[in-house]
Parts: structure tokens; C-alpha cells; sequence
């Protein structure tokens, strides 16, 4: 029977600052990865994706290694998202926490997908007792663990930065734990179980508060039209969607495996390539065509050099990203970029209404400058 996580992912970054924070509270690693089913070759690039179902069973297993029925508060009260993720440093480029909260809505699926039917996961939501945060994923009870861990690391941060409490009441759905009393000392705030919502009420002016930290970059930016392209992806409800909302964050990092995305899915290899005939595409077809898509949206933009755009696409260097071009243009990278960039320089009318629109739908976005093996 399929469960409420199949096919969902986690990024290999936030499973390893798991697995790095067990082991420093006396867990065995290689046990850990074991008891997870995660390959300790998946943990090399923090982009990877691996099986949110893998990461649940990994959180358990540190839980009962460490002897802390508390770990998941405890290691998002610790943990940096900068550390693991570029979500982390978008956030730490916002302007405000609203700001900040709008970025983790967009990419938060980059670190833990979750089936939000669509809509954001996070929500603000006045009322008049205060302003209330609300986590609007559906099943919270098959995963309370990602509940502590989250409202944790959302709360600690905003009390690391700006050296204050952010919430004045905690909110949950699930019942009551045997470590209940740890949650008051996490969160700084009176909680209360068995709730209808997982909510925390803001302080007044949380929202307002300003962030915009310098982000530290590794490698590239995605442009424009990609972030249009990952949001369109995002709605997706084909398996051709499902897949392609998968390679994007990992594309840079070279050959994709049919079979390991199959895996990711929930299904067979086979059952794969059936469905995706089934939609008029076929595995390989659909990487070429994503990766020429995303290489125009590179090229569109002036951000990124030609061989920055081959990488970010997943090739190993320029010269076999000039024949993908050629082959799907008819041109060379730097032709065809000229042709895009004077197709699409806005009217001199128009400039101000065009910048106020990219100004505030292209937010930089960091991309792991990881060595190709």
C-alpha cells in the first residue's frame, strides 16, 4: 500500500547534517546508514536526492542510537540550513523574515519535498490575538518528528540572529510525547498538544524584521526563466514533471541514472520507461530536452558564462555542450546567446515596468560547485 511519503526526497545535505549530529551525540555511522538503507556514496554531493521514507528511518534509528527521544527538537535547535543548503543562504539574502518565509516557500521542496497539493507549505495568518505561522503539509502525524525539527530550527534561528524570542506560543497536532517537557526549553514558549493546526504565534514585528546578510555563493545562479520553469515543474502532477522537478537540483552534477530516479519515484526502472511512453517521452529524451531548455534560460541571462551554463546543464566541459547546441539550434552557445539576449531586450518604454518585474522574481540561487568525478 503506498504510504503518505512515497516518492518523495529529502536532499542529501539535510540527511547528512542528521547523520553528522547523531554521530556526535555517540551514534555508530556506519550502523546508522545501514539501518537507513542510504549508500554512503549518495552523501558526496549535498544536492543528491535520496527517499524522504530513507531519512524518516534515519531519524528514527539516530533516536534510538543516541538514547534521545528529543533528538529531532534537539537537531533543529542546532543545525544551520546554511550549512546543508542554498535554501538556507536565500534566506539569509531576503530583505525581511516575510521575505525569507516567501524563499522558503518557493525552493523549501530543494531540502524536503512535501505534497502540499499546490499550495505553500507555510502560511502567515493574522488574527487578533497576534500573527500565527502556520505548517500547512497534510499527514503531519506520519512524520511528527519533521514537525519538532522544523518549528525548532525556525525558532532557534530567528533567536541566534537577532538575540530575542520569536514566538510567545507553540501549537501542535500530535499528542503529547514522554519528552514533552523538552519542548518549552526548545522553543522558549508555552506549547500545547492535540491542537487542530501546527502553528507558533509570532512576536509582534517578527515579520517586518530585517535579514539581508551577505549569502556566501559556490558556484552559479539560476536564472529568470529557470526559477519560472522549477515553480512550473513544481505543479506538475505528470511523471514526466516528477521527474524533471527531480533533476533540476541535481543536473550540474552529470550523468543521471534512470534506474536511481525510478528509485527515488518508488518504482521500477521498467515501470518508468512504460509510464513515460505512455506520455509520448522517453527517459533519455526528457533529460536532453530539459537540459536544452534550461541551457536557453542560462543563455538568456548574462550571468552566467558559457562554460558556467555547460556545467550548470551537466556536462563536463564546453566542448560537448557546443554540439548539444548545435544539435538542438543549429548553433554555438555564443551565437545563440547573442540571438536570445536581443530577442528579449525589453523596450526602452517599457524598462521600468520589465526591472521592477525581474527585480522581483529572480532571487539568486546557488548551485554546489561540486568536482565532476
Amino acid at each position: 500500500m503506498a504510504t503518505a511519503t512515497a516518492g518523495l526526497t529529502v536532499s542529501a545535505g539535510l540527511l547528512g547534517s542528521l547523520l553528522a549530529f547523531a554521530v556526535r551525540r555517540g551514534a555508530d555511522r556506519s550502523a546508522l546508514l545501514e539501518a537507513a538503507g542510504v549508500a554512503a556514496s549518495k552523501l558526496g554531493d549535498p544536492d543528491n536526492r535520496i527517499a524522504l521514507d530513507q531519512h524518516i528511518a534515519l531519524m528514527r534509528a539516530a533516536k534510538a542510537a543516541t538514547g534521545d527521544p528529543a533528538l529531532a527538537l534537539h537537531f533543529g535547535a542546532g543545525d544551520d540550513m546554511t550549512d546543508f543548503s542554498v535554501v538556507g543562504l536565500l534566506g539569509e539574502a531576503a530583505a525581511t523574515m516575510r521575505d525569507a518565509l516567501a524563499q522558503l516557500n518557493r525552493y523549501g521542496q530543494l531540502v524536503i519535498e512535501v505534497d502540499a497539493g499546490g499550495r505553500d507549505r507555510f502560511r502567515l495568518d493574522p488574527r487578533g490575538d497576534g500573527v500565527w505561522l502556520i505548517d500547512d503539509r497534510p499527514n503531519p502525524e506520519a512524520f511528527i518528528e519533521l514537525t519538532e525539527s522544523t518549528f525548532a530550527r525556525m525558532t532557534a534561528g530567528s533567536r541566534r540572529q537577532f538575540g530575542q524570542q520569536s514566538v510567545s506560543l507553540v501549537r501542535v497536532t500530535h499528542a503529547a510525547p514522554p519528552h514533552a517537557d523538552v519542548y518549552a526549553d526548545v522553543f522558549g514558549a508555552p506549547v500545547a498538544f492535540g491542537c487542530a493546526r501546527n502553528e507558533v504565534r509570532l512576536i509582534d514585528g517578527w515579520t517586518d524584521m530585517p535579514v539581508a546578510r551577505q549569502p556566501r555563493y559556490a558556484f552559479g545562479i539560476l536564472a529568470r526563466h529557470a526559477d519560472g520553469l522549477l515553480k512550473e515543474l513544481q505543479a506538475s502532477k505528470t511523471l514526466r514533471g516528477r521527474i524533471e522537478a527531480l533533476l533540476i537540483p541535481i543536473l550540474h552534477s552529470g550523468p543521471m541514472s534512470a534506474a536511481e530516479i525510478a528509485r527515488q519515484i518508488g518504482i521500477s526502472r521498467p515501470t518508468l520507461y512504460r509510464r513515460l511512453q505512455a506520455e509520448g517521452t522517453s527517459f533519455e529524451r526528457l533529460l536532453d530536452d530539459l537540459r536544452r531548455r534550461m541551457a536557453l534560460d542560462y543563455l538568456s541571462s548574462t550571468k552566467t558564462s558559457v562554460n558556467e551554463v555547460a556545467y550548470l546543464v551537466g556536462y563536463s566541459d564546453a566542448a560537448t555542450f557546443t554540439r548539444a547546441c548545435k544539435r538542438w539550434t543549429g548553433q554555438a552557445p555564443a551565437a545563440l546567446r547573442a540571438g536570445l539576449q536581443a530577442a528579449t531586450t525589453p523596450n526602452k518604454s517599457c524598462s521600468s515596468a520589465s526591472s521592477m518585474t525581474t527585480s522581483t522574481t529572480s532571487p539568486a540561487f546557488n548551485v554546489a560547485a561540486t568536482s565532476r568525478r
